[in-house]
């Protein structure tokens, strides 16, 4: 099958959209389908304003146009409701061709954290975007229920993998420092709600892996934290198999890889109960749950890292693009009209 995903998030950006596009890219090649990516390297772009690294093509439409008629897909995926995926959306529409979208980011509250634009204006453009795709597909069943509530329709799974080659038990001597040794791991911006995890009263020591628009306000203001910027691949995993338990505070992530790595290395993860976390943490069995996080962190800790373990390998790339394909539009039908 000839694929096209039409992304706006792409290297060298790193966050769970490129990880899980790039990982269902490889399987599906290696499964002998042909995958095209459209993405902002194509074209001409400027940084988005508060996130320098995303970039945004410039009138993109009439060239997605002439890149989607060249690849005669059997199947075209549109990611994200950027300019390229709105470019692709009207091609598709004018020459009546299903596709499926994905929900990846929770745009509406991350606009509010910057803007005083009401959350409910940004959820009717979102609807608007996702209405004309055959399929919307989602991370958890709790977003789906979610997005269900606030309007959106023909809503389908699509759930994510770990690479438990990379990501695997290893040395804890890796780091130093008082243990338990606790961490976040991800961008470091205002809507991960980092702080939230920085203010713990918790023994120890606390490390922050990534980099991000807030890096330099929260150095500043927490001294006695390690942070220790930018890390990828084998680093990065190094990293979070040396933690004891590996905190995710956000409250607006739609699913959390991060999670999910963190325990193929045998780390537990403290979060609060919300739409992630309570899809990807088994409380009390892979880690903890709770409102006061300060609690889920004191539960967390106590978790067995191989039933952490246990679950991660439940979790594949390889199920996640079978997924994925299974809930693939053919684009030779008629779609209907925005």
């Amino acid at each position: 099958m000839k694929i096209v995903i039409v992304t706006d998030a792409w290297h060298p950006q790193v966050n769970g959209v490129v990880t899980t596009l790039t990982s269902l890219a490889r399987v599906l090649r290696q499964t002998g389908h042909a995958v095209r990516f459209i993405t902002p390297s194509d074209f001409v772009s400027l940084p988005c304003p508060t996130y320098p690294d995303i970039r945004l093509a410039l009138g993109p439409r009439v060239r997605v146009g002439k890149m989607l008629a060249e690849t005669s897909a059997d199947a075209i995926h549109i990611a994200t409701e950027g300019p390229l995926g709105w470019a692709a959306r009207a091609y598709c529409l004018a020459h009546g061709l299903r596709f499926t979208t994905a929900y990846h980011t929770r745009f509406p509250q991350y606009l509010r954290l910057r803007a005083p634009v009401p959350i409910s204006w940004s959820y009717a453009l979102l609807r608007r975007f996702h209405a004309p795709a055959t399929r919307t597909l989602v991370a958890t069943p709790s977003l789906r229920d979610e997005l269900a509530k606030r309007g959106f329709a023909h809503l389908a799974l699509w759930s994510r993998g770990v690479d438990s080659g990379l990501f695997r038990p290893r040395c804890k001597g890796f780091l130093d420092g008082p243990r338990p040794i606790s961490m976040y791991v991800g961008r470091v911006a205002v809507e991960k709600n980092i702080e939230a995890f920085l203010d713990l009263n918790i023994p120890g020591t606390c490390y922050v892996v990534g980099d991000g628009p807030d890096a330099a306000r929260l150095k500043a203001r927490y001294p006695n934290v390690r942070f220790t910027g930018f890390c990828s691949g084998e680093d990065l995993a190094r990293h979070v198999a040396a933690a004891d338990c590996v905190v995710f505070p956000s409250r607006t992530d739609t699913f959390g890889l991060t999670m999910l790595e963190a325990m193929a290395c045998g780390v537990p993860v403290a979060a609060y109960p919300v739409t992630g976390p309570r899809d990807v943490i088994t409380d009390g069995v892979t880690g903890a749950l709770d409102e006061d996080l300060g609690r889920a962190w004191h539960r967390a800790v106590s978790v067995s890292p191989d039933n952490c373990i246990a679950y991660a390998r439940t979790r594949s790339w390889d199920a996640c693009a079978q997924q994925f394909l299974n809930n693939l539009a053919d684009p030779i039908r008629q779609s209907n009209t925005a």
